[in-house]
C-alpha cells in the first residue's frame, strides 16, 4: 500500500462513545492551567510550577500550532462529549515521518481520573494514527513509579520494550513544601498496529474504560 507523504498531522477531531479529541482553543486555558497545577501533574512531568494561565495561553496559540506546522507533533485537547468541558491532554511528539512513527503522552484533570478516559483518549488516539494515517509504531515512556500511567500504557495492548536507566527526571514535595527533581528510570512501551486487535473486546469483558484509576 502506497504511504502518504505528508509530514504534518492534520486538524482533526475524534470521537468516541464519551469523549471528543480536537484541537486546543484559547476558551480552554483556565481548566488547562488548574489542570497543570495538580500535585499529580506536577510529579510527573515537567510543566513549570507554578502553572498560569498565561502559560496555558502560550501553549494554545504558540507551541502547539509549531509542533503541529513543524511536523514534530500534536496536541489534542480531550473533553467531554456532553458538557464539553476538558478532560484533559493527549500529547504526540518526536514524530519520524520516514519510520511512521511517534511518542504519546497523556494527562487527566484530577476531578476526571478513575473514569478511565485516558485509556479511552490513548486507544482512539492511536487507532486514528495506525487506520488514518498509516502510522506503524506509537511509543510510550512512563516514568518506573508512575503505575497508573503503565497500567494506561497495558491496557491500550503496549509492550513494556524495556527500561531506560536513570533517564527521567520527577519532582518530589520537600518537607518545606517546594518541589526537588528526583531521578528516575523510564520504561519504554510500543504498540504496533497488530497489538489492537482484541483490545476492545478485552476493556469490554473487564468491565470498560473504567477499570483503572489513571490520571496521567
Amino acid at each position: 500500500m502506497e504511504l502518504r507523504m505528508t509530514t504534518t498531522f492534520p486538524d482533526i477531531s475524534i470521537s468516541t462513545d464519551r469523549l471528543v479529541l480536537r484541537a486546543l482553543e484559547p476558551a480552554d486555558a483556565p481548566a488547562l492551567a488548574e489542570m497543570m497545577n495538580d500535585e499529580q501533574v506536577a510529579a510527573w512531568t515537567a510543566v513549570p510550577q507554578p502553572y498560569g494561565e498565561s502559560a496555558a495561553h502560550r501553549w494554545i496559540s504558540d507551541h502547539a500550532p509549531a509542533e503541529r506546522a513543524s511536523g514534530r507533533g500534536m496536541d489534542l485537547a480531550v473533553t467531554e462529549f456532553l458538557t464539553q468541558r476538558l478532560v484533559g491532554v493527549v500529547g504526540l511528539g518526536k514524530t519520524d515521518w520516514r519510520v511512521r512513527s511517534t511518542e504519546m503522552s497523556y494527562i487527566v484533570a484530577p476531578w476526571a481520573r478513575g473514569e478511565g478516559y485516558a485509556s479511552e483518549a490513548a486507544l482512539a488516539t492511536a487507532r486514528w494514527l495506525f487506520r488514518d494515517q498509516r502510522f506503524e509504531r506509537v511509543e510510550l515512556r512512563t516514568a518506573a513509579d508512575n503505575a497508573a500511567a503503565q497500567q494506561v500504557a497495558q491496557r491500550i495492548g503496549c509492550i513494556s520494550e524495556g527500561v531506560l536507566r536513570g533517564a527521567c527526571i520527577a519532582r518530589t514535595r520537600t518537607q518545606n513544601g517546594s518541589w526537588a527533581e528526583l531521578r528516575t528510570d523510564f520504561i519504554v512501551w510500543s504498540l504496533l498496529p497488530e497489538d489492537l486487535d482484541g483490545v476492545a473486546d478485552q476493556m469490554a469483558e473487564a468491565g470498560g474504560f473504567a477499570a483503572y484509576t489513571d490520571w496521567n
